[in-house]
């Protein structure tokens, strides 16, 4: 396939024109023009890079990739290397931020709430239909222990919890990577646990006052499985060569 009908099509899965961003989202390096080969991860790092060249694909598909909103636009230092790396190799980049929080079925949180057996009910911003975080119910009651439990068997890495009071876990709210910023909302629902990647100082306090359970489990944590979809769905539809490689990072 030719990397723009790539772009095009990726463009029409995911519709990244329905949200505003931090960042381009598409092709943001252009490579090769035919793809057969892909690479797909979470964040478009010297190590995935270094890993795809010598896997000697063609493209990258990745959640975070470069030129974010109010960063310095000078190409130096570790941005240019990792740039070079990507034309000297003539593998193109696509990265999709936000779009890919957000797909209903291959997005971050969608499969975070497969992953967790959260059944999806809306968005946490009932009446806003690109709603970043989202919102569902257990299909039965948890403590907030056994639910820790249970997200640290599946996702792998210890979380920090934050007890709200003394109840149990029915509805859920989430919001992968840094979405910690959106418990106040959920609280305002009286929803009884918030799960996302990281926390804040106010966050803690947030919980324990206005009492809703709360989970910090890891930006890249609760991040790894939206661009793994992506790319056992392009593998399902076309004839690529797909591979997922997580390059682990405890944040």
């Amino acid at each position: 396939m030719n990397q723009f009908e790539l772009e095009t099509y990726l463009n029409q899965l995911l519709k990244p024109e329905k949200i505003r961003d931090f960042c381009p989202n598409g092709l943001q390096i252009q490579g090769t023009e035919h793809i057969n080969k892909i690479v797909t991860g979470v964040t478009a790092t010297q190590l995935l890079i270094d890993q795809a060249i010598e896997k000697k694909v063609d493209a990258l598909f990745v959640h975070h990739g470069f030129f974010w909103k109010n960063e310095n636009p000078v190409i130096k230092g570790m941005k240019q290397k990792r740039i070079k790396a990507l034309l000297a190799h003539d593998i193109n980049l696509y990265a999709y931020h936000l779009p890919l929080d957000i797909h209903p079925s291959l997005g971050n949180n969608a499969q975070l709430a497969k992953l967790l057996d959260i059944e999806v009910t809306a968005g946490l911003d009932i009446n806003n239909p690109t709603s970043v975080a989202m919102q569902g119910k257990l299909h039965q009651s948890m403590s907030l222990s056994a639910f820790s439990q249970l997200l640290e068997q599946k996702l792998e890495r210890k979380p920090l919890v934050e007890a709200g009071g003394d109840f149990e876990i029915k509805t859920v709210a989430w919001c992968t990577g840094g979405g910690q910023s959106f418990i106040e909302q959920a609280a305002a629902q009286n929803i009884d646990l918030f799960i996302t990647g990281e926390v804040s100082e106010q966050t803690i306090h947030t919980a324990r006052e206005m009492g809703i359970h709360f989970i910090a489990a890891g930006h890249h944590a609760t991040e790894r499985y939206g661009a793994k979809a992506v790319g056992e769905h392009l593998a399902s539809q076309f004839d690529f060569d797909v591979e997922f490689i997580d390059i682990d990072n405890p944040a």
